[in-house]
């Protein structure tokens, strides 16, 4: 039965595997990290007069390229004039032809977040009416198709890879340094250094390509890698290429030196010099991510990358680690078994992990989601709830292997003794020289078997003679030949061989017979198994839309889709512009009603809410009108504030009919400002 343990268990572990990467491919294309919170014209919105220009509002700063804002006609032509170019904040403008006739238009949009995720969409504005279009919005996601899937695979195994490595060779220093000599320890923690250096390898050349044209055949242009060297994704990828060198000496000093040093003051030093080195080296690779994810923008992103760094440092001290212990418990020699000590070591370094995970888990919570209902209201609370219960299964699972550990301890106490004593009987009966095996095995000639003859009794039919010979005849046995002597001892060696073998084995079957030892390997196993559907989770969680970001979009697409540039049955109007200062709680909505929005006096309303729609109030607020077809403007309007989140003014003069351009200059602390603009027909 134990003979096939170790096949069941790959195969459970791939069928784990399998399950992991369908979950990942079959969480669809990755939601971007920047959201589109305005546009001008709006969605779906039809203007009496074709607009000079088409602007986007994003919730954090984007990356542009030459074609990253399109706009189409009905026919499907380009008639956007010039490159993108940011207006003010985060708001992005491209220019259009003049005289635009009337019908539907399309504007289509790729962009690259600050967190390096690739945002694309498009959406449908019309002049004077609606129309039929040929242009389809359909399959604008950047990350859709073959290298998209690529892209994100490629993260899951650079995770992966990143965890097997720095947690396998975490194990060996920390809880289990005999394991330097395990040749599968070994090869475990190298294939997590092949695997990451793969993923890095294929995600630097993918990179172009992801965040371009989405072609497999743009994936070796030279051309697109020269400008992905030049972005902060790229600097990060090579920056992690570099420190894979420096871990793959580490590896080869782990695996050369550290295991054949033999004077215990010098492997301590030893021991200490790696443990710093692999502590930085690991730690550079992790801030690798930081620095060009999540992490890297957004609320206190001083504070946020080194605890994300953390986070995958405790990730892959406790998930590698315990890869590392399920390979030692199943595919250790029997003469270099894990014991008993180095499973409790590693039962501490994973309690301290998991506290690790537990502090920064819920600093990064709050950063990314913002309030409560966000866990149930976005997709990545959604997921951020399932990577929950995941830990908290798989702490569970971590406390029965606790239990089991204590047990096999009480049991090795009492049988280590019985071993030694073993130990010292067999060394007695060996003899000083040790050679007594070796003379065992030679005495028994080929085709002998145990409980047979072994020459010691003539066979029958034979005479004395032949069973004793005269050695005083001249009839004695000449030399045997040189290579008799030769083959014996090489036939004597080989049987000792086959006799430590078959010991080998029966210490190996003894010692899995042990039911807390199997015991602790079933729980270790399914443990290993959690985690693997945990770190599935837990790539398809970054590489969704915050929840804090995902609600800013919703409330500002409905407060824009509810009034983005409405002029009702009384003549008011309303124009919604979100704004982002940049500083600490800088982001929200500015509102201007003006009524009747006709040439004359009108009374103005100004209304400040956050993205979650409620009131508060900022230090300043001024209102400019510019009438740039006649020369007019601008026309300062300073408000009177007169409730938390609300200024007027009245007697605001329009001074004739046409498209005003509104500027909003937004304040929210002494040196954080931004000013937003919006066109509307006035009059």
């Amino acid at each position: 039965m134990t003979q096939t343990i170790a096949p069941r268990v790959r195969t459970l572990v791939l069928l784990l595997l399998a399950a992991a990467c369908a979950l990942l491919a079959g969480a669809g294309p990755a939601s971007a990290h920047a959201a589109v919170t305005g546009s001008d014209p709006g969605q779906g919105a039809v203007v009496d007069k074709a607009p000079a220009r088409i602007s986007l509002t994003f919730s954090e700063q984007v990356a542009l390229s030459d074609d990253s804002l399109r706009v189409l006609d009905p026919e499907g032509k380009r008639v956007d004039t010039a490159k993108p170019a940011n207006v003010s904040g985060t708001t992005y403008a491209v220019p259009l032809h003049s005289g635009l006739p009337d019908g539907t238009y399309t504007v289509a949009y790729q962009v690259v977040s600050a967190d390096s995720h690739p945002v694309a969409g498009a959406y449908t504005f019309s002049i004077g009416a609606p129309s039929k279009t040929s242009v389809s919005v359909s399959g604008q996601s950047t990350d859709d198709g073959i290298v998209g899937w690529l892209y994100g695979f490629g993260r899951y195994v650079s995770y992966a890879g990143f965890i097997v490595m720095a947690g396998g060779a975490a194990f060996v220093l920390a809880c289990w340094r005999r394991g330097s000599g395990v040749r599968p320890v070994q090869r475990y923690v190298v294939s997590g250094w092949v695997a990451l250096t793969a993923a890095t390898l294929a995600l630097l050349l993918l990179r172009g390509s992801f965040t371009g044209s989405g072609k497999v055949a743009d994936v070796f242009d030279l051309s697109l890698l020269g400008q992905v060297l030049q972005t902060k994704t790229g600097a990060a990828l090579v920056s992690r290429l570099l420190l894979l060198a420096a871990a793959a000496l580490f590896i080869a000093v782990l695996f050369g030196a550290y295991d054949k040093r033999e004077d215990e003051e010098e492997k301590r030093d030893l021991t200490f010099g790696l443990a710093i080195g692999g502590v930085v080296v690991a730690a550079g690779l992790a801030a690798s991510w930081a620095m060009s994810e999540h992490a890297s923008v957004g609320l206190q992103a001083g504070i946020a990358m080194p605890v994300d760094v953390l986070h995958l440092l405790a990730v892959a001290a406790w998930l590698g680690g315990l890869g590392a212990l399920l390979v030692a418990l199943y595919r250790a020699p029997a003469e270099t078994p894990v014991d008993a000590p180095a499973v409790r070591r590693f039962s501490r370094v994973a309690f301290g992990s998991v506290l690790a995970l537990i502090a920064t888990g819920t600093y990064q919570s709050w950063r990314q989601l913002g309030s409560w209902s966000a866990f149930t209201d976005t997709r990545y609370g959604q997921l951020l709830l399932a990577k929950i219960a995941l830990v908290v299964v798989l702490v569970g699972v971590a406390w029965i292997s606790r239990r089991w550990t204590g047990r096999l301890a009480e049991t090795a106490s009492v049988e280590v003794p019985q071993v030694r004593e073993k130990e010292r009987v067999g060394a007695r009966a060996d003899g000083a020289d040790g050679t007594a095996g070796v003379r065992e095995a030679a005495a028994a000639a080929p085709g002998d078997a145990p409980g047979e003859d072994s020459g010691d009794a003539p066979d029958e039919g034979e005479g004395d003679d032949k069973a004793a010979p005269d050695l005083d005849t001249d009839e004695r046995p000449g030399p045997e030949p040189a290579g008799t002597e030769a083959a014996g001892t090489e036939r004597a060696a080989q049987l000792a061989r086959q006799q430590a073998a078959r010991e080998a084995a029966q210490r190996k079957r003894a010692r899995d017979a042990d039911p807390n030892r199997f015991g602790l390997r079933r729980s270790v196993l399914t443990e290993a198994g959690i985690a693997v559907v945990l770190l599935a989770v837990t790539t398809v969680l970054t590489q969704t839309e915050p929840g804090r970001t995902e609600q800013e979009a919703k409330a500002a697409t409905s407060s824009s889709a509810s009034a983005s540039t409405d002029t009702g049955a009384s003549g008011a109007l309303t124009l919604n512009m979100p704004f982002d200062t940049g500083g600490e709680d800088g982001k929200g909505i500015v509102t201007i009603d003006l009524d009747p929005a006709r040439v004359g006096d009108n009374e103005m309303h100004v209304y400040v809410e956050r993205p979650n729609g409620r009131a508060f109030d900022i230090p300043e607020v001024k209102v400019d009108f510019t009438l740039k077809a006649k020369d007019i403007g601008p026309l300062p309007v300073v408000p009177d504030h007169l409730a938390t989140g609300h200024w007027s003014a009245n007697g605001v003069q329009i001074p004739m009919a046409g498209d005003w351009q509104v500027d909003v200059t937004v304040r929210t602390s002494d040196i954080d400002e931004v000013t937003v603009s919006k066109n509307a027909q006035i009059g």
